[in-house]
């Protein structure tokens, strides 16, 4: 099983987009989904600050600011997802 960290924060509209494409990507396979909104943690939030959303799968950066669907449903693929 893949996981796929969404890295968020409140009233993000590339946030909002991001989700969709995660959703798209994820669609049918084999991946675990979790969404940390970075403002609830100091350590993420400056590490991260304002190059959200960003991907993370299986605890490597894949994306940020933008998610492109099919880019990161090649990725899982390329993971066995």
């Amino acid at each position: 099983m893949v996981t796929l960290t969404f890295l968020t924060r409140a009233d993000c509209h590339l946030c909002e987009t991001a989700r969709d494409a995660i959703a798209e990507a994820v669609a049918g396979r084999d991946v675990s989904v979790s969404e940390i909104d970075i403002d609830t943690d100091d350590d993420l939030a400056g590490q991260y600050g304002w190059d959200v959303p960003v991907v993370l799968l299986n605890g490597r950066q894949h994306s940020f600011h933008r998610v492109d669907s099919g880019r990161l449903s090649r990725a899982l693929e390329a993971l066995g997802a």
